[in-house]
């Protein structure tokens, strides 16, 4: 049984991908008080990574909020540090990193985007993400590490955070249905999402763990399919069993970034390729395990059908 040493086991895509590697290896993942890929120096993480001695170090660490100095610190910093700390303790190690497709940018509208796509990202977000994906690149080309970057589009699914627009919408139904009142308010932009259910971005991770070498370091990561966003939020509250309104409201700051990428959507061909893996979930069971996760079940009651480009 191989070794997995992963890093972000508490975060959204951290449980779901420790709870599925766990049945397939000998996982080891300290919390950030063992751990903390941006505090901890470059002698103890050599030091911890020779005594773990894994044969796949999974990175899942990051942060979705905050300034740029924080984004490049968690992730620019961090997987600097780790490839250093790599190639000097266990440089025969396969290093999978969690990215993100913020990487990407805007792409044209209707475009499934590959990963060979050319990168301008729009956010500090995404610019810290491509930078660390860089990074994990170079290592792999100059032979110091095994390195594949996992590039995730829009992971949902249990235990979203509330930060994120399904993971709003399911706290504001929540609250009107507690209240009692015939409605919320939710500022949305017309755009469409790739929307890839956590479970498979677990599976996914599992298959990088375990597939032979490749020269293809970036693999995307989604279900392949754009989806509008208005769409989603509606299908959510169906599976919710939510007859209220859903008026417009006021944007958040995260929704008006949003707005300047307005479409999204993988193209999933070398993820099967070369790592013989699809989604296996749809977004009714998505958004249904979603609303689930806190013991509600929603009612048996016909969904609506989602608008697709």
């Amino acid at each position: 049984m191989s070794r997995v040493l992963l890093f972000g086991a508490g975060g959204f895509l951290g449980r779901h991908v420790r709870a599925l590697l766990a049945t397939h290896a000998d996982v080891r993942a300290p919390d950030r008080m063992a751990c903390d890929l941006v505090r901890i120096d470059l002698p103890a993480l050599i030091a911890l990574l020779d005594r773990e001695r894994p044969d796949v170090v999974v990175a899942a660490a990051g942060r979705i909020v905050g300034s740029g100095y924080d984004f490049v610190r968690a992730h620019v910093l961090a997987t600097a540090k780790l490839i250093e700390a790599m190639a000097a303790a266990i440089p025969t190690a396969r290093l999978v990193r969690i990215g993100s497709a913020a990487e990407y940018g805007a792409v044209p509208d209707g475009l499934a985007v590959p990963e060979d796509h050319p990168c301008a990202p729009v956010s500090e977000y995404g610019l810290s993400h491509l930078t660390a994906t860089r990074l994990a690149e170079l290592a792999g080309a100059a032979g110091r590490l095994d390195t594949v970057v996992l590039r995730v589009f829009n992971p949902v699914g249990p235990g979203m955070p509330a930060g994120n627009v399904l993971g709003r919408v399911t706290a504001l139904i929540r609250a009107a249905e507690a209240a009692g009142d015939d409605g919320i308010a939710l500022g949305l932009h017309d755009t469409y999402r790739d929307f890839v259910d956590v479970r498979d971005v677990a599976s996914a991770v599992l298959a990088a763990t375990r597939s032979a070498p490749t020269t293809d370091r970036v693999v995307n990561v989604g279900s392949g399919r754009a989806v509008a966003v208005r769409d989603v939020v509606r299908l959510l509250a169906e599976v919710a069993g939510f007859t209220g309104d859903i008026r417009d409201g006021s944007c958040t700051a995260d929704a008006g970034r949003s707005a300047t990428v307005p479409w999204m959507r993988a193209d999933t061909t070398r993820a099967g390729r070369v790592l013989g893996w699809a989604p296996a979930y749809d977004l009714r069971e998505s958004l249904t395990a979603l609303w689930r996760a806190d013991g509600a079940a929603p009612p048996v009651r016909p969904l609506v059908e989602l608008e697709t480009a």
